[in-house]
């Protein structure tokens, strides 16, 4: 499957079927992490239950702190 993640074509085995697929897929251990699919952006809460397809466009912003 194809996504369009954070501006770059993206292919992911089929096992991904979910946001919180995709987040697991990048190693995206970081509680704050915001992310839009397909122009929405999505609560944390239905990340387990929402699904992706090929083509869909997700962003993954990450705030890190440092000085």
């Amino acid at each position: 499957m194809n996504l369009l993640v954070n501006g770059k074509q993206i292919q992911v085995p089929t096992s991904v079927k979910t946001i919180t697929d995709v987040k697991t897929h990048f190693n995206i251990t970081n509680p704050v992490v915001i992310v839009e699919h397909n122009g929405e952006i999505l609560d944390k809460a239905i990340h387990p239950e929402k699904e992706v397809a090929d083509g869909d466009k997700i962003e993954l912003v990450q705030f890190v702190g440092g000085g």
